[in-house]
């Protein structure tokens, strides 16, 4: 009897949340909403530029441009909680006037966008499905690609987020994808998908939560442990939303709204845009330096649906003298090219490779990151004691972009260093004095403690385990990842520490027992 009271009174609280955001959407949704509809539309007119889907279109893509309003179905509350209801998911499907509102946004204003995506979900869904399904990972989190890219492989976003999974190039490079100047394994749909995966993976074990896992994927585990906390450890997403990002607050409503659309999408008159081309593709491995002007001539292949199929390649070379790398082509031209392989590989070989095979005017080797737009640049010297989390305070933008902008893998950084800072258009005023102030000014301009903390001087007490010394702006989450087969829980554990607030740089911590 009292556990049928408490569930009940479980549903009621989660009820009157949810109603809470029925009746009070809020300015910051509705904004989102706008500027998430202006995001979608712009990757989904990158998506129609693909190859594969100008020229095998079984229809005229604009022949639904000219939908009635009367054509566009809309129903009633109750059908949508009904709709979400039936759909098998281990993610909470709630409804309220935000996953409407977004629901409205796919079914209503992205009317064509959206049925290229579902068609083409036919060629990306089962693939990631399967790699999802082999991580142990609810396969609906495939839902996620729609609203980070609209199933772009190409989509970069305004702080240099690329790939059909928008990974940032310090995730990136900690989730093994190869980013240089001739390889983004960003723009890899299934390279990507594996990264994926495992970020998601390693997000459940820290939250046991795929609602929050959701939101983490958009903003990082730092912002939603930090909701978590203001709101005195509550682990509901609608019950920590208004702690989160703005931009996190729209993410999973919008997640929501996607999974419903893909399940729902002939109740509200939408028509999948099938492509043939890219399903029935094969992948080779090559194992020589290769451009893919070599095949596409040879073949008799359009170069551009070659870029098309393999995105990842950033001038149309694939440099595979040290490494492997994969190539797709349509299957129809597999047995070509296995034939006539030689005749690829020598086709103008001098035209593209040196004598020994090395590639002819290699741009510089390291990666360079885009420069965001709509934003003014500014150079800030890095000072001793600052570490990436004050700078990202003091110029109010993300450690990560910081990192993106600067090709910083972790959060290590020397006095001296100059670091490109990007701030909003016309703000160039209000930041250009940060770089000269003092860090007690610094951080009175922000309203926060001026004392410099102090760095304490630990030694490893035990001989027994491996250690690791903190340094300035380290995160628990962080330091696992620089180790196999350690978890953030794993090292709170072994340090009796019940979360990384507790960490002082130059303090060493237990990684894991030696052997």
């Amino acid at each position: 009897m009292y556990r049928k009271i408490f569930i009940s009174i479980i549903i009621i609280t989660q009820l009157s949340v949810i109603r809470s955001f029925c009746n009070n959407p809020g300015k910051d949704s509705l904004l989102y909403i706008k500027n998430f509809s202006a995001g979608l539309n712009t990757n989904l007119d990158s998506l129609i530029n693909l190859w594969y889907l100008q020229n095998a279109i079984k229809t005229d893509y604009s022949s639904n441009s000219g939908d009635s309003v009367s054509n566009i179905p809309e129903f009633h509350d109750s059908v949508y909680i009904d709709r979400l209801q039936r759909i098998p998911s281990v993610v909470e499907l709630s409804y309220n006037k935000i996953v409407r509102n977004y629901i409205h946004v796919y079914t209503k204003k992205q009317r064509e966008g959206v049925e290229n995506m579902i068609g083409l979900s036919d060629y990306y869904f089962p693939k990631i499905e399967e790699i999802f399904e082999g991580y142990g990972l609810p396969t609906e989190l495939k839902y996620m690609a729609v609203i980070e890219s609209a199933l772009n492989p190409r989509a970069v976003s305004r702080v240099g987020a690329t790939g059909m999974w928008q990974f940032m190039y310090g995730t990136a490079r900690m989730y093994d994808l190869t980013v240089n100047s001739f390889v983004d394994e960003r723009r890899d749909p299934i390279k990507s998908a594996h990264a994926a995966a495992l970020f998601m993976k390693d997000l459940y074990a820290m939250f046991n939560d795929w609602t929050l896992v959701i939101a983490a994927y958009n903003c990082g585990p730092g912002n939603v442990n930090k909701a978590i906390r203001r709101t005195g450890g509550k682990r509901d997403f609608w019950q920590i939303y208004y702690h989160l990002p703005r931009e996190t607050r729209g993410y999973v409503p919008a997640y929501i709204a996607a999974t419903y659309t893909f399940n729902y999408y002939k109740e509200h008159n939408l028509t999948p845009e099938f492509p043939e081309i890219p399903i029935a593709t094969d992948t080779i491995l090559i194992s020589d330096n290769l451009h893919l002007k070599q095949v596409s001539e040879v073949l008799n292949i359009p170069l551009k649906a070659l870029r098309d199929l393999n995105p990842q390649y950033k001038q149309n070379i694939i440099p595979a003298k040290e490494s492997s790398f994969p190539l797709t082509i349509p299957l129809e031209y597999i047995g070509s090219f296995i034939d006539l392989q030689d005749s690829v590989f020598n086709y103008k070989k001098s035209v593209y490779f040196n004598a020994d095979n090395t590639i002819k005017n290699p741009q510089k080797s390291y990666y360079v990151p885009q420069a965001p737009t709509n934003r003014n640049k500014l150079i800030y010297t890095v000072k001793s004691g600052d570490n990436l989390g004050f700078i990202s305070s003091w110029y109010n933008v993300r450690a990560s972009d910081i990192r993106y902008w600067n090709n910083i893998r972790g959060n290590m950084i020397r006095v001296g260093q100059k670091l490109n800072i990007y701030v909003p258009k016309g703000s160039s005023a209000k930041y250009a004095s940060v770089n000269s102030l003092s860090f007690e000014e610094k951080q009175k301009r922000i309203g926060k403690n001026t004392s410099r903390p102090e760095e304490i001087n630990t030694q490893p007490q035990d001989n027994n385990y491996v250690y690791y010394k903190v340094r300035y702006g380290d995160t628990l989450w962080e330091i696992a990842k620089k180790y196999s087969d350690v978890t953030e829980n794993d090292i709170m554990k072994l340090n009796n520490i019940r979360s990384g607030k507790s960490l002082k740089a130059g303090q060493y911590i237990k990684i894991k027992p030696k052997g």
